[in-house]
């Protein structure tokens, strides 16, 4: 066992896979989760600690507390809060279970987990966590309103929570905001007939881990990953709500990756 304990969430694929390489690598013991299944649990993880997986549904509250079960009590010195789930398409075509799904694993079991294993570092004055947030909730996402939502509401609050924590000067709290990264994140948000969807161009999810990782490491409290997404971020600061909506929709409308 070793001395150090990781919690890493949406860690079966994409970004959360490449957040567990880095911890792996750094020594920490595992505990992965995610929603999907873990196909090869230990692909590209070289560990000489304890990887530990789960399969639980982060959306609901009962699906955190299996997590925290999990845990078995342990204390966690890093906590990547990285489960998420898009969602395409016009919202008012959207049916209700899958708008709430996004909302209830974005913001609900986030701040759930967040709560739970934060609250003890800061107690402890000693921890390390890291939320992904998105540059998409900085503009208004037009055929993708619910889930740029949830992450202008996770950017938000990780910014009010850091303030709130700012006396435990021996806790790291850092939000991740990447642009468009190449993972299943599009196929499973039905977005594969959009623009932004088949976008050959998108980031590389172990350039986006690794940019999260030396933020919250180094204790920054924030991290754009790219810096194309650092001026999309600036840019969206000075842009009217209805100019971004608009270029979002070019990018985001079904049927835009045909043109």
């Amino acid at each position: 066992m070793a001395d150090k304990f990781a919690i890493i969430t949406g860690a079966s694929s994409g970004i959360g896979l490449e957040l567990a390489k880095l911890a792996a690598a750094d020594g920490y013991d595992l505990l992965l989760v995610a929603d999907t299944p873990f196909v090869n649990a230990s692909a590209g993880i070289q560990s000489n600690g304890k990887v530990d997986t789960l399969d639980a549904d982060l959306a609901t509250i009962e699906g955190v507390d299996r997590l925290l079960d999990a845990a078995g009590g342990r204390r966690v010195d890093l906590l990547c809060a990285n489960a998420g789930h898009g969602l395409g398409r016009a919202f008012l075509d959207q049916d209700l279970a899958d708008w709430r799904h996004v909302v209830d694993t974005n913001i609900t079991g986030t701040l759930y987990l967040v709560q739970k294993v934060l609250k003890p570092m800061v107690a402890r004055d000693e921890g390390k966590v890291l939320v992904t947030g998105s540059v998409a909730g900085y503009i208004p996402g037009a055929f993708q309103a619910v889930y740029n939502g949830t992450k202008a509401f996770v950017d938000s609050f990780t910014e009010a929570l850091r303030n709130e924590i700012k006396d435990a000067k021996g806790v790291t709290l850092t939000t991740l905001m990447p642009g468009p990264v190449d993972t299943e994140f599009f196929e499973r948000g039905d977005m594969m007939d959009t623009s932004v969807g088949t976008d050959p161009n998108k980031s590389d999810p172990a350039d986006v881990a690794k940019d999260g990782w030396d933020a919250v490491m180094s204790g920054k409290p924030s991290v754009f990953s790219g810096w194309k997404t650092k001026l999309q971020g600036v840019l969206a600061n000075v842009t009217p709500g209805s100019v971004l909506a608009e270029q979002h929709r070019k990018m985001a409308e079904p049927g835009t990756a045909d043109s």
